[in-house]
């Protein structure tokens, strides 16, 4: 059993990205009287309560955005970056972020803090949501209530109860893409094939996506054990019914993504163009990206998306998989994976790659 639970450590451990960086000033307040009103008047709440309840201005286009989830009886922290003409009305990009990102005991880290994100979309008509909050949660919703991470009913949260208060707080399109990394990239298959109708674009970016592997299972179980959580209350025992229908790559869920824009991206775990000294990283920040993203994890997550894709394909759901030659499981090439797979999340959103419509 102690072997057993060091795998499952070891691999969860690469499958959750590297370095800590401080993010955006500023802390949202849902005390703050009538920011939430003052900032975003028109917000309305979902039709089960879920409200925004806090409203920090960073700057001109990005706020620090407190929501309180009916289903799961508390706040959520999000970041959001809005376009720079708020008088058309824009889709949204939510984007979530791997077990030990967003903010934790090893520091804050999301999108905004950690990749090139601000400036990214600084000339995309698009209104992008990053949540900070959800660590080890795998964005889904529990099977019963944990002693450490309390009530997770975030796929409640995310398709029914946050879309539509930002969208009326927005003026949105009510057009929506979604991606994400590690632990979320398997999440965003799961939140997609639970709404089919909720998301035009998908991106899977270095996902164990196929949970009928054991090493995928394992990883996810060695997840949720890093958050001291207890594997059993998300979807009960490994190999049990629940599982099965939270797997997004059996043929009946994968069929769900029929139609939808997805995008899948890995690395091989060789190290690549990112992770060198002249890449510009920090020593500490550059071994920490090797230790934790280099060997033989990448290559697992790889063999992973080769399965669905061949399982896509015999079912023939068009998708996209791109497979680098090289490179690690960390914040630069998921970067890079967003920027790649962006054209198609625009065409598939009905906006320009960049500008205003």
């Amino acid at each position: 059993m102690g072997s057993r639970l060091a795998v499952r450590r070891r691999i969860a451990a690469a499958l959750i990205a590297g370095a800590t960086i401080a993010t955006a000033t500023g802390t949202a307040s849902a005390d703050s009287p009538n920011a939430a009103e003052t900032e975003f008047p028109q917000a309305r709440p979902a039709p089960d309560g879920s409200r925004l309840t806090g409203v920090t201005p960073v700057d001109d286009r990005r706020y620090l955005l407190e929501v309180r989830s009916a289903a799961m009886d508390r706040t959520i922290r999000l970041q959001v970056i809005r376009p720079a003409d708020t008088g058309i009305p824009a889709p949204t990009l939510y984007l979530l972020d791997g077990a030990e990102d967003g903010d934790t005991p090893h520091g804050v880290k999301t999108w905004e803090s950690t990749t090139d994100l601000i400036p990214f979309t600084a000339d995309k008509h698009v209104n992008v949501v990053t949540v900070i909050d959800g660590a080890y949660s795998y964005y889904t919703d529990w099977r019963d209530d944990d002693p450490v991470l309390g009530r997770n009913r975030w796929q409640t949260f995310l398709t029914e109860e946050l879309p539509p208060v930002l969208d009326s707080a927005f003026g949105a399109t009510g057009r929506n893409a979604i991606a994400g990394l590690s632990m979320s990239a398997t999440s965003v298959l799961q939140l997609a094939e639970s709404a089919p109708d909720r998301y035009r674009s998908v991106g899977s970016f270095s996902g164990c996506n196929d949970l009928d592997d054991p090493v995928c299972a394992a990883a996810v179980q060695g997840v949720l054990m890093l958050g001291k959580a207890d594997p059993d209350n998300m979807w009960g025992p490994v190999g049990g019914p629940e599982w099965t229908d939270h797997n997004p790559a059996t043929p009946a869920n994968l069929e769900k993504l029929r139609g939808v824009n997805v995008v899948f991206a890995t690395g091989n775990g060789a190290l690549g163009k990112h992770d060198t000294a002249a890449a510009g990283n920090d020593p500490v920040r550059l071994g920490h990206q090797i230790i934790q993203g280099g060997g033989p994890e990448e290559t697992l997550v790889g063999e992973s998306n080769h399965r669905v894709q061949q399982r896509m394909s015999q079912l023939n759901i068009p998708a996209t998989f791109l497979f680098a030659p090289a490179g690690t499981h960390s914040w630069p090439y998921w970067q890079d994976d967003l920027h790649a797979a962006w054209p198609s999340f625009a065409a598939s959103l009905d906006i320009p790659v960049t500008g205003t419509p």
